[in-house]
């Protein structure tokens, strides 16, 4: 079973996210920053980490950077709604750059987080 580390600010996208993929049988523990989120990934390291772009503390792109130093074979997923001066594309891009294997633009529903997270697993399998 894959664990899955969920770091997102926004407390309800937060628990939506836990619960569909608790539901599809994923082992899943969750942090509100990206700073909360390095502490669980270095306690209880997990497979895959989705993490926001824009969080207070540490944002995305410092955590995929800090992740990717760290735990080099963490498979990373990078979520953004867009920011106030680039498109969203351009947010996900850049996390990519830095490390994220694939992305999530939100909103997303939960056949969009549930393949996001199979190709990411698929993706793991293949290498």
């Amino acid at each position: 079973m894959n664990r899955i580390l969920i770091i997102e600010d926004n407390a309800d996208v937060r628990t939506f996210m836990k619960l569909a993929l608790e539901m599809a049988g994923y082992e899943v523990t969750a942090a509100e920053d990206g700073r909360l989120g390095l502490e669980l990934q270095r306690r209880e390291p997990a497979d895959i980490v989705i993490t926001d772009i824009f969080m207070p503390f540490k944002d995305g792109i410092e955590t995929i950077v800090e992740l990717r130093e760290q735990f080099p074979d963490t498979r990373i997923i990078a979520m953004s709604g867009g920011g106030q001066h680039l498109k969203k594309s351009e947010y996900l891009w850049a996390a990519r750059e830095f490390g994220a294997i694939t992305t999530l633009q939100k909103p997303f529903d939960v056949d969009q987080l549930l393949e996001a997270v199979r190709n990411t697993v698929a993706d793991e399998n293949r290498s």
